[in-house]
């Protein structure tokens, strides 16, 4: 009787070498969908005063009211130069009208944004509501 070398008649099982995935598996799509259920929904949203109920008909034309901000950042209402106090001024009289005249603001294309942002800034502090942007085909 001669000594076998080699596995192939051995009665023990061979050693597993590779492992186990499936428990790994299982582990990673529970932490998966646990981070998915605690991220926040994030909110890209713009609040906007919505009317509730149909607005009667105007009898007259609205107001308007027209302020440019030139190339180099010279502001005009209605198209007469104006300083930061005037403007500042002008805004408080229009803020204190019980049915204010829209506001319509037109930058240059060329213009600085801290120019457009300051008066847009000055309008929202002095609570003038009716303020739009036009002009912005322009920008295309």
């Amino acid at each position: 009787m001669g000594m076998q070398v080699g596995s192939s008649s051995s009665s023990e099982p061979d050693v597993m070498i590779e492992m186990n995935m499936t428990p790994l598996i299982d582990v990673m799509l529970v932490l998966i969908i646990m981070l998915i259920i605690t991220i926040p929904i994030q909110n890209h949203s713009v609040n906007l005063n919505m009317p509730t109920s149909t607005p009667a008909k105007p009898t007259e034309p609205p107001v308007i009211v027209t302020i440019d901000v030139d190339f180099d950042g010279t502001v005009l209402w209605d198209g007469v130069a104006v300083n930061a106090n005037e403007l500042n001024s002008k805004l408080a009289g229009v803020a204190a009208m019980p049915n204010q005249p829209e506001v319509h603001l037109r930058p240059n294309k060329l213009v600085a944004y801290k120019s457009v942002a300051a008066v847009m800034a000055a309008a929202q502090r002095l609570n003038v509501t009716k303020i739009g942007m036009v002009g912005n085909e322009q920008f295309l």
